[in-house]
């Protein structure tokens, strides 16, 4: 039996696929099937950014394009930074890139190796976790915790880092949880980070407008002190409901940008030209769509957290940003991920267990936000239904 090297033992997977998986399978025989999992808009990509894609296409844009992305694109990432967080950025430290895992890949793959620590969020994006462990690095969960509003505390964080550190990864607003940090914490985290200058942070903004209740994202790139030594993990997907386009964008430091490129050169080659003149289309556009869609994932999640809060033995925070809620179940008495599969099998409500997204998520489950109102109360009302008849 061939066998690959010891390091893909260490591959994990982002159960959400599998969770998807097994709902489509589900619905295929017949079942009603309501997925409140998958971590993506159950919005249309708008008509404008669709028809620059074909126009592209119509237009001859079928060649390779530079490793590191179209110039047009990349200008139209750095007006797109400017217009969100006042910063300027060159189109030469911007890389373009086939969605989002990619920078996560690049980045961990750069600095971790045997015996470096790398510090993540958890509950956090399961990915993280998973490639510092596939390049045999420590992964040093940095806990994101309910009674903090699922925030990180800088103290906290401060506190785990060693001189083995060499990547801190935050995201805020924050998959799973909903948490958005804090701009006070993140300024303490990153005086704190004065005193470790060996330490590079990977900074996940892809979620950067879907923040509510007048909270406001406060992007790494605001810090100049820091810039030579960030990442910041950028992308279509959520914004504009891209998703399946895979389609992102990263910042790199001037000493990183040349070493990316040329990972890209070996991994992917680039991305393609008719998705590239889509995500201008997207970002010089109009915007009208992105604006509907945040105000209803922002009236969505009150119904849901409303809603869950209802259920016996359920407790649920509203979440600040992104479009999950992170309800507390521990109360019910069931694991998380039993609970979950329970749901899914007879009830036909998808979701995804806490621990799905770190040790810490334990005692609770991700709900998305990403479907009708309707779906919605229907879903929970089987939850809530399911709850009072099971026993553990």
């Amino acid at each position: 039996m061939i066998h690959p090297v010891a390091a893909f033992d260490r591959i994990g997977e982002e159960n959400a696929f599998a969770v998807l998986a097994r709902a489509t399978e589900l619905a295929n025989q017949g079942r009603d099937i309501i997925n409140l999992g998958i971590g993506q808009p159950d919005f249309k990509t708008p008509d404008h950014i669709v028809e620059a894609a074909v126009k592209a296409l119509r237009d001859g844009h079928h060649g390779y394009t530079p490793a590191n992305g179209l110039l047009q694109t990349r200008e139209a990432v750095c007006r797109r930074t400017l217009s969100m967080t006042g910063m300027e950025v060159s189109p030469d430290s911007i890389m373009i890139m086939p969605g989002g895992k990619p920078t996560m890949y690049a980045a961990i793959r750069m600095l971790g190796e045997p015996s470096v620590d790398i510090l993540y969020p958890d509950p956090g994006f399961p990915i993280y976790r998973s490639m510092i462990e596939h390049v045999g690095a420590n992964p040093v969960p940095v806990p994101m915790r309910e009674e903090n509003g699922f925030a990180f505390s800088a103290q906290e964080t401060l506190a785990l880092i060693t001189p083995q550190t060499r990547l801190l990864i935050l995201n805020s607003p924050a998959n799973p949880t909903g948490g958005v940090t804090p701009k006070a914490e993140i300024d303490k985290l990153v005086a704190g980070l004065a005193d470790h200058p060996q330490v590079v942070i990977m900074s996940d903004e892809i979620y950067d407008v879907m923040t509510y209740d007048g909270e406001e994202h406060t992007s790494l790139l605001t810090y100049p002190e820091i810039r030579n030594r960030l990442i910041v993990l950028n992308g279509w997907s959520k914004t504009w409901a891209m998703t399946g386009w895979r389609m992102g964008w990263s910042i790199w430091p001037d000493s990183l940008i040349g070493y990316v490129r040329k990972l890209a050169v070996n991994c992917w080659s680039c991305v393609n030209a008719p998705s590239q003149f889509a995500g201008i289309a997207a970002i010089d556009g109009p915007q009208d769509a992105v604006t509907d869609m945040l105000a209803a994932f922002d009236r969505r999640r009150r119904l849901v957290t409303d809603l869950l809060n209802e259920l016996p033995g359920v407790s649920c925070i509203v979440p600040k940003g992104a479009f999950y809620a992170f309800p507390n179940i521990s109360d019910t008495g069931w694991k998380a991920k039993k609970l979950a599969s329970a749901l899914l099998e007879e009830t036909g409500v998808a979701l995804i267990g806490g621990p799905d997204f770190g040790v810490l998520g334990e005692g609770y489950i991700r709900v998305s936000c990403a479907n009708s109102d309707e779906n919605i109360e229907n879903a929970i009302a089987r939850v809530g239904d399911f709850l009072a008849e099971s026993r553990v």
